[in-house]
């Protein structure tokens, strides 16, 4: 082996396992050695395209590895994808390149080398697709700045590269949304001049055709900030879309397949608009049910009046019921900093308010009656240290949850079995009401 070859395999090897120059010295003498395959590999490619290249890393999905090996041609065996770029290009030219690499009579060899679109490998997937047997090479890439991505669709046969579909595209995955049994492509786009944003689902059929299925979304979505698939209904699965719109603002929008082709759950805008809130407060199945609930948020009891800034909220989580409507399921309080929700019992519908105790950064919530806040009901805290953990433990507050660094705390005045209002909590309550979503 050359020594540019085992000095590149060196660096290959100290990335591939975490290891960077911040790191002993005792660990740089004796540096993890690649598997005899990723040798193997690296050294076919290294003799096809020279070894002043670099190489690339998807940055998330399935496959995060410099080295694919899969059966990309259904043919029993497996190949090797390999992303990389080339430091001796000029400018002008594409430097991310994809390389198929094949193994014959034991050894690997470079079979085919093309150019991929854009600079950076985004996202990877291996699938058929639809009632086609093909094995399909689904490649999200994207510029430097990440900002604009393009996707294309590869098939690898008799050692040719066939690119057989490409599209701008805002988020990709593969899933069998329509539960028949076949996976779907599936392709979100976001809100351009004169383009609305949108939703594809592409099948391939027997003979190699995409047919593609389309909708447009609600709003005018910029991007997309989560993503969840979760239960619609009657077992049917929904994409749950929380998106980014002109004003900052997300909303969430609700996509499905059947048999008539790609839909969604909202018919009008109005209808998706009812789910606009705050950045940060993404659909969520906060019950664990499978049905994700969108939590919106409202003015709670006494805060008509307040200036905005002075507000408090509670928050509404909304699910799709049997009829395709969206339905109030739960309300609480949801710290979106603090990770955590406070499902509100039946009791306490329309009946407490939450304040902020600004001296003891505490949450408090209270009874509210005949347009007065009444007693303390409940205290929540969260400790970021021992010392204010061991403070409020000490005077009778109980512990709900420990994570990392941060301990989540509650206290219970005055609890009573034979309180006149019903609005009083066991601790026990507590512990069944309080949800950590961090």
């Amino acid at each position: 082996m050359k020594a540019s070859k085992i000095a590149a395999a060196l660096m290959l090897a100290l990335s591939l396992c975490g290891c960077s120059f911040g790191s002993s010295i005792d660990n740089l003498m004796t540096p993890p050695k690649l598997s005899m395959e990723q040798e193997q590999i690296y050294n076919a490619l290294t003799d096809a395209a020279g070894s002043s290249i670099s190489l690339k890393y998807p940055k998330s999905g399935s496959y995060l590895s410099a080295f694919i090996v899969e059966d990309i041609d259904g043919d029993g065996g497996s190949e090797a994808i390999v992303f990389y770029e080339k430091n001796s290009l000029t400018v002008d030219e594409n430097t991310l390149r994809i390389n198929i690499l094949d193994q014959f009579d034991g050894q690997w060899r470079s079979v085919c080398d093309t150019p991929a679109d854009g600079s950076e490998v985004e996202k990877v997937m291996i699938s058929q697709l639809g009632s086609n047997d093909r094995v399909n090479v689904i490649i999200g890439s994207s510029l430097v700045n990440r900002s604009e991505k393009t996707v294309s669709i590869y098939n690898y046969s008799d050692g040719t590269i066939e690119k057989t579909f490409t599209s701008s595209y805002s988020f990709i995955d593969v899933t069998d949304l329509d539960g028949n049994g076949e996976n779907e492509f599936l392709l979100l786009s976001g809100s351009t001049t004169g383009q609305a944003a949108a939703a594809e689902a592409y099948k391939l059929d027997d003979e190699g055709m995409y047919h593609k299925y389309s909708c447009e979304l609600s709003g005018s979505f910029t991007e997309f900030d989560s993503l969840v698939y979760g239960e619609i209904g009657d077992g049917q699965t929904g994409l749950y879309i929380d998106a980014v719109s002109g004003t900052g603002f997300i909303q969430t929008d609700i996509i499905y397949m059947d048999s008539s082709g790609l839909n969604k759950i909202f018919e009008t805008q109005e209808e998706s608009l009812s789910t606009v809130r705050p950045s940060g407060c993404n659909s969520y199945d906060v019950d664990g049910d499978g049905i994700l609930e969108i939590p919106v948020q409202t003015i709670p009891p006494g805060y008509e009046d307040v200036s905005e800034s002075e507000q408090m909220s509670i928050t509404n989580w909304l699910y799709i019921n049997s009829s395709g409507e969206l339905e109030q399921k739960y309300s609480s309080y949801y710290s979106v900093n603090d990770g955590y929700i406070f499902i509100f019992p039946e009791s306490w519908q329309n009946r407490v308010t939450v304040k902020r105790d600004a001296v003891n950064d505490e949450i408090v919530l209270c009874a509210y009656e005949n347009d007065q806040t009444g007693r303390e009901l409940l205290r929540l805290y969260c400790a970021s240290d021992s010392a204010s953990k061991e403070d409020r433990i000490s005077v009778g507050y109980m512990l709900l949850r420990t994570k990392g660094e941060y301990t989540y705390l509650a206290y219970i005045p005055g609890y009573s079995e034979t309180e006149s209002d019903g609005l009083s909590l066991s601790a026990a309550d507590v512990a069944v009401y309080f949800k950590f979503k961090g």
